[in-house]
């Protein structure tokens, strides 16, 4: 069994930025001497019979961008949104759009085939399909007490 870090107002956070927002809002964070924003993809997570599948929404964000790691039955999605480069005779009124780094983790269930994980980019999204596996079932042991 894995032990997941309760966060209690991390529900909350996340419910007041998508009323607010309709989509993460951007953290400061300090970086040197300046402030630069952080920004978090909304993710889906879903089940079949066969697998889990998380679905992270990454707009305009290159698949050489993209970085997804294993570690300790935890999956790490992180990468970076690039800034266009600007054209002299563009003007912007608004910007609405997040870019720099971002990190979003989840933790996975035990009954992973952690070796068959695979991930693919199209239109967008990161979607990571990760393999059920049969976990065995352990009987109850009785423990003598001494």
């Amino acid at each position: 069994m894995s032990l997941i870090r309760w966060d209690p107002f991390g529900d909350v956070d996340t419910l007041f930025n998508r009323v607010i927002s309709g989509r993460y809002w951007p953290r400061g964070a300090q970086e040197g001497d300046g402030k630069k924003l952080q920004w978090a993809p909304f993710a889906d997570i879903s089940e079949t019979e066969k697998e889990y599948v998380i679905r992270a929404e990454l707009p305009a964000v290159d698949k050489d961008d993209v970085e997804v790691t294993l570690d300790s039955g935890i999956i790490t999605i992180k990468g970076e949104r690039k800034q266009h480069k600007e054209d002299k005779t563009e003007r912007f009124h608004r910007i609405e759009s997040f870019y720099g780094s971002f990190e979003r983790s989840f933790t996975i269930p035990e009954n992973v085939d952690s070796d068959a994980i695979k991930c693919d980019s199209k239109d967008g999204v990161l979607t990571v399909h990760i393999p059920k596996t049969e976990v065995s079932k352990q009987k109850p042991k009785q423990i003598a007490v001494q």
